[in-house]
């Protein structure tokens, strides 16, 4: 008989499943964020030099305007009137080909990918982990467990993939060549040391920690209340999608005020970078009493509708995405198993 397997999966199992679960969000998302900015842009229009993030559910991308002059003809600022949603869906296929609704897509699929990767296969190992160590057998009930696992998963994946948001954040900003990059990140070394390389990660873990604890806290909770209440044993896909959205949304809600000030800080760094200043970017806290100062506190929890619309049917595409895989494996491992 051959070797059990741990918790029915092998690890490269867990990887390809997050793998793909990662693809299919982004082929479903990436679209309806296009969309979103166009009908933004169509509606207030955006100047040479300024910035502006979008994320297609798998990770923020920083666009930065550029003067018409150049003769380049960006998608954001394409020619043609939406009247909605699936409007301009219709029309940017028909007119500009189906291509133009996954712009954006090649560096999510370079980044976002081997990032999920790393954060999902993370998050199961630890949890395992975590429950032999208090000697349990299904740590997934224990709520605390999924909230470390989630916590340490998180800050893993952000501290291998913040140097490569970086790079592609300066070559995004200011349309670096890969020799003017080079020069630009040899710069960076020599005048502030390794540590530059990391230039955001605390906004970024700000914002992403605290999410990844609620959704991963709430997601089990969900979970094995639905398995329970529909009287299976294993979650199928409804009960996966129906739990990640619920779990996305409340995570969403909790955590708006460091989306909004994460937002803030990138479009500014991205303008500091385009227009070639000096000027060093505001940090985390003094953003937070400008937006204060401006808004109040409805001011870092404005947006609060869109990012329920885009982060629940990511969260839910995602998880749904990668239980599935995981439950694929599961079984032919198990029917592997079986035979003499």
């Amino acid at each position: 008989m051959k070797r059990p397997i741990e918790n029915g999966i092998r690890p490269w199992q867990q990887m390809l499943s997050s793998g793909t679960g990662a693809i299919v969000t982004a082929l479903f998302m990436t679209p309806m964020d296009v969309v979103k900015t166009r009908l933004q842009v169509q509606k207030k229009p955006l100047f040479s030099g300024q910035c502006f993030v979008y994320c297609n559910g798998l990770m923020d991308h920083l666009c930065t305007c550029i003067n018409g002059k150049t003769g380049i003809k960006p998608w954001y600022k394409l020619p043609g009137h939406f009247n909605g949603t699936f409007d301009a869906l219709v029309k940017i296929a028909r007119h500009e080909g189906l291509k133009s609704l996954w712009s954006g897509l090649p560096p999510t699929m370079l980044m976002a990918v081997p990032a999920t990767v790393i954060y999902f296969t993370t998050y199961d190992q630890l949890k395992l982990l975590l429950g032999r160590m208090l000697n349990n057998q299904n740590p997934s009930k224990i709520w605390y467990i999924p909230m470390l696992a989630g916590t340490i998963a998180r800050v893993g994946a952000v501290t291998v993939i913040s140097p490569l948001e970086l790079i592609r954040t300066k070559m995004q900003s200011r349309s670096l060549t890969y020799v003017e990059l080079k020069d630009c990140v040899r710069a960076a070394l020599v005048k502030e040391g390794w540590l530059s390389l990391w230039k955001g990660w605390s906004a970024t873990v700000l914002r992403d920690v605290p999410f990844s604890a609620l959704y991963w806290c709430n997601y089990e909770i969900f979970k094995s209340y639905l398995c329970r209440r529909y009287g299976v044993t294993e979650a199928n896909f409804t009960i996966s999608f129906t739990a990640g959205a619920a779990s996305g949304t409340i995570a969403a809600v909790a955590t708006l005020p460091f989306d909004v000030v994460k937002t803030h800080r990138q479009i500014e760094i991205g303008e500091i970078e385009s227009l070639q200043h000096n000027k060093k970017p505001s940090s985390t806290l003094a953003i937070m009493k400008k937006i204060h100062m401006e808004n109040g506190y409805r001011g870092l929890f404005a947006g609060i509708t869109p990012r329920i619309i885009k982060v629940a049917p990511a969260c839910a595409i995602m998880i749904s995405s990668y239980e599935f895989g995981k439950r694929f494996f599961r079984r032919r491992n198990q029917g592997h198993l079986e035979k003499p």
